[in-house]
């Protein structure tokens, strides 16, 4: 009877943990590309804090340059917005450029780490990136 029990704790706490790690309301799009910061549209990476907005991913991504050698990049489209009916995707905050706004839900996002700042309980689908050090950001996941 116990050897049941303990059984049935496991299986409930596996099934319940599952769900937790894989519900993030941003559709997760395969995509794997570079762009060159040489180009004039990505201009504004090629300093700390600069950001730029890239294709892909579901709403498009937004690039963020957080140090010399540190770069994030974002999916625009909004955790808030769970059924993604919301026709516009995220963008800077014009008095706040490191907070992103999703003006259908009134909810903020740190463009810092992509966490919630008001609106939402989930931060943004985050992107990998890699830097080669000289002109060249791969962005993928």
């Amino acid at each position: 009877m116990k050897v049941q029990f303990i059984l049935m704790l496991i299986v409930i706490s596996l099934s319940s943990g599952c769900n937790k790690n894989n519900s993030h309301p941003v559709p997760n799009i395969s995509f794997d590309f570079s762009i060159n910061l040489t180009l004039p549209s990505y201009s504004a990476l090629n300093g700390v804090s600069g950001w730029a907005y890239v294709s892909g991913g579901s709403k498009g991504i937004i690039v963020y340059r957080r140090g010399v050698d540190d770069f994030v990049a974002f999916d625009r489209h909004s955790p808030a917005d769970i059924n993604g009916d919301c026709a516009g995707p995220l963008f800077p905050d014009a008095d706040n450029y490191l907070e992103l706004n999703d003006t259908c839900y009134n909810a903020k996002f740190s463009l810092y780490d992509g966490s919630p700042i008001s609106g939402a309980e989930i931060g943004l689908r985050a992107y990998q990136t890699a830097w080669n050090g000289n002109e060249s950001l791969r962005i993928f996941n």
